[in-house]
């Protein structure tokens, strides 16, 4: 039996998901990963096997984020707003701070074509998030907010790809395009009608 791990793993797996978050699984070296854990090159390794152990978990644990913006929109009283909701803020996430977008879209951009267990993961976070926009598409065609005559299915998908694409244009214009990025939110949920 190997010893026990003397490290605070939620506190080390969260270090990794925002180092590979800020520079990307290419751009992130070991020396990163030791520094933002605090950990000793060994012990990472030992824990973790290698750099693609340490990137898958912190797709998983990035995961956790994705399931909880989807736990987020059962709040709304109007599912609707609770749409709007968390495509306003992917905006103003993404026009402020670091400009780092989304983990798995980037993951999805720079990975996911060349390494089939990253792609896994990646169409898995996507499927997490179409399933919670369909349920509240549901729920806002059953409160009349949505028409009946949409297809929950590919409205879902089409506010996933929506949020995907806000995610990398967030990245790359100038903080001052807040407008033009909410007008496109606004476009969104308006085909909705």
């Amino acid at each position: 039996m190997g010893r026990p791990r003397e490290f605070d793993e939620d506190c080390v797996l969260e270090a990794v998901m925002e180092t590979f978050w800020q520079y990307g699984y290419e751009g992130t070296s070991t020396q990163n990963l030791v520094d933002a854990t605090g950990l000793g090159r060994g012990s990472l390794y030992a824990a973790y096997s290698n750099k693609d152990g340490l990137f898958e978990q912190a797709l998983r644990r990035y995961r956790l984020r994705s399931r909880a913006n989807i736990e987020r929109l059962k709040t709304f009283e109007s599912p609707l707003a609770g749409i709007r909701d968390m495509m306003t803020r992917t905006v103003d996430e993404d026009l402020s701070g670091s400009r780092r977008g989304c983990l798995v879209t980037n993951s999805a951009i720079e990975m996911a074509h060349r390494d089939p267990r990253i792609a896994a993961l990646v169409a898995e976070n996507f499927r997490i998030m179409a399933a919670g926009l369909r349920a509240a598409i549901e729920r806002a065609q059953s409160a009349r907010e949505i028409s009946s005559d949409r297809d929950p299915e590919a409205s879902a998908l089409f506010l996933l790809t929506t949020i995907q694409g806000l995610r990398v244009i967030g990245r790359t214009t100038p903080p001052d395009a807040r407008d033009m990025l909410f007008a496109v939110v606004d476009q969104a949920l308006t085909s909705l009608h």
